[in-house]
């Protein structure tokens, strides 16, 4: 049984430095991998072809990796790459090319061991160990929303990036500075910052970058994730109550029905983004 003082769970998700990041991580990483009964870390991209968690996790890291261009790519950073199954993805789809999975986390590191053609970095997003303009993608796939200062990430990334290079993101946003009654739960639950489509937008084109193709998927991705839990609860719950108290499972099933209202409402969004220099 993994045991989480509630209070550490609180000022993790409160207080969300780095660290903060890496012990919430850590902790309940297990939790996704028991529910989806797979490595991937994101919400998953749904459709009627891609009705559950693994086929919509699969799906989104596809539809990225199209956004990205990696058919064209032979150098990829993906930074805050998690337990580094979207990178496997990619390098079974494109197999030349080679892969640096950027992770503050070693724990999440240390789960593959040695993969053919991807190098394992533990580093934080804002200082990226790579030469000037040595890279051709710079990836956050769902990790951007955790990188502080984010603009110190931006900035890493046209340093690090060739000429020709994209900075791809996937990531939760809000549509406006929601309010606690407004996003409720979710304001002490969505363990990153709460970054609204505007100010990310401004950030990246202040740094340099042109924003080439947006992508807001947010429908496609709260609200079946939330549905296919509440379907699947009884089960789901049994899985995750072998390793976790109840109260774990209640906090994730009462977030996820928020999340789901909060994207009807149009209060959160999900937003894919390719940039260029």
């Amino acid at each position: 049984m993994v045991t989480i003082n509630p209070l550490d769970l609180f000022f993790w998700t409160f207080r969300r430095n780095e660290k903060d990041v890496v012990n919430l991580y850590t902790a309940l990483s297990p939790v996704m991998q028991l529910a989806t009964g797979g490595s991937m870390l994101n919400f998953g991209y749904w459709s009627k072809n891609h009705a559950d968690p693994l086929s919509a996790q699969n799906n989104l890291c596809s539809v990225f990796a199209d956004m990205a261009e990696m058919s064209s790519a032979k150098e990829i950073v993906d930074v805050g790459s998690g337990l580094s199954a979207p990178s496997k993805l990619w390098r079974d789809r494109y197999p030349e090319i080679q892969l640096y999975d950027v992770n503050i986390n070693f724990k999440q590191l240390s789960f593959s061991g040695i993969e053919k053609n991807i190098e394992f970095i533990n580093s934080t997003s804002t200082k990226l160990p790579f030469a000037c303009a040595s890279v051709d993608r710079v990836l956050a796939l769902e990790s951007a929303q955790h990188f502080k200062p984010l603009s110190d990430f931006i900035s890493e990334s046209k340093r690090v990036l060739k000429k020709s290079g994209l900075l791809v993101m996937a990531v939760p946003i809000t549509l406006e500075n929601p309010s606690i009654g407004k996003l409720g739960l979710l304001k002490f639950t969505w363990s990153s910052e709460h970054y609204s489509l505007d100010f990310l937008k401004d950030l990246i084109v202040s740094h340099g970058f042109l924003i080439s193709e947006e992508k807001l998927i947010g429908s496609d991705v709260y609200e079946p994730l939330a549905d296919y839990y509440e379907k699947n609860r009884n089960e789901l719950k049994m899985s995750i109550l072998k390793n976790y108290s109840s109260y774990v499972e209640k906090i994730l099933f009462k977030s996820m029905q928020k999340m789901k209202k909060a994207s009807e409402e149009k209060i959160i969004d999900y937003v894919l983004l390719k940039c260029h220099l």
